[in-house]
């Protein structure tokens, strides 16, 4: 800035030597005053510019001494956080270990807990084997036991029910002495149909004994001689004229003079084979004229 006012100066001096011969004070004068009005405002801006750079170099070393507090308390903040991650890497580490050591404990812990868990499952395992060993020791006794009460049950209702069939027998043989003294005191005519009412009933109550023989087992005390007399009864409704054709465990087949009740499917059987396992009501003939047909059960073959 000093320059150019110095530049001015000496323009305006040489300008002013130049027309010295030519110009008055007065118009010398005229000719200075807008160079002094120019030099004062730069003069003017100069004290500005000078306040400015002032102020900014005010702000500039106040900027520096922040920069230098900052500086300052980032290193102190550095120092700080190394310090603070120092102590926090020695109990990270001290903390690991104590994890380890436990870790370690609970591992063996674990093993021997795991370990009597083993043993008692194992215990476990072998006390129900020894157990059910013994309740299937136990059940088989107790299943021969009961198997041996339901046979000797078995015996003694079938002991009774002979001995009761055996008082029927006898029943039978008056009814059949009664049948023969009704065939003779009314002797059968041609064109009379004789009243076989006690026949039939006789014969029923036959039927009914031997159903009940068949399933009793063969061994059972008294039956042999109950199926003897039951002979002699079949027999003696034969002298009367009365015949029970045998059928059971005959083969059944289609014509039949008979009434099937029910057809039973039996797998032990031949497939397509009908065999009659039960005669309900028996078929009785009298002088080889059939007078009541039979009612049966027959087995089928699957």
């Amino acid at each position: 800035m000093k320059r150019i006012i110095t530049s001015i100066f000496i323009l305006a001096s040489v300008n002013a030597f130049a027309q010295t011969e030519t110009l008055t004070k007065e118009d010398l004068a005229k000719e200075l005053q807008p160079l002094k009005i120019s030099i004062q405002t730069l003069q003017k801006e100069n004290g500005s510019l000078k306040s400015e750079i002032s102020n900014l170099n005010n702000k500039l070393s106040n900027a520096n001494k922040s920069i230098d507090s900052l500086r300052t308390l980032t290193q102190n903040n550095s120092s700080a956080i190394s310090q603070t991650a120092n102590q926090l890497g020695i109990q990270i580490t001290t903390t690991e270990q104590t994890a380890n050591k436990r870790i370690d404990e609970v591992g063996q812990s674990l093993s021997t807990n795991s370990l009597y868990g083993i043993i008692g499952v194992l215990s476990a395992i072998l006390l129900s084997g020894l157990l059910y060993w013994l309740l299937s020791k136990r059940q088989k006794t107790d299943k021969t036991e009961v198997v041996e009460q339901l046979q000797k049950t078995k015996s003694s209702i079938e002991e009774s029910l002979v001995k009761e069939f055996g008082k029927q027998t006898s029943l039978i043989e008056s009814e059949l002495q009664l049948l023969a003294q009704q065939k003779t005191a009314s002797p059968i005519s041609s064109n009379a149909e004789p009243d076989h009412s006690l026949a039939l009933k006789v014969a029923s109550e036959i039927n009914l004994i031997e159903r009940n023989i068949n399933l009793m087992d063969k061994g059972t005390k008294g039956l042999k001689q109950l199926e003897r007399s039951v002979g002699k009864l079949k027999d003696n409704l034969s002298a009367n004229g009365y015949e029970m054709p045998e059928l059971l465990g005959k083969q059944y087949h289609q014509g039949m003079k008979v009434i099937v009740t029910s057809s039973i499917p039996d797998e032990n059987l031949e497939k397509g084979s009908e065999i009659i396992t039960k005669v309900l009501i028996p078929q009785v003939n009298f002088n080889d004229k059939m007078i009541q047909s039979a009612q049966i059960e027959v087995s089928v073959g699957m």
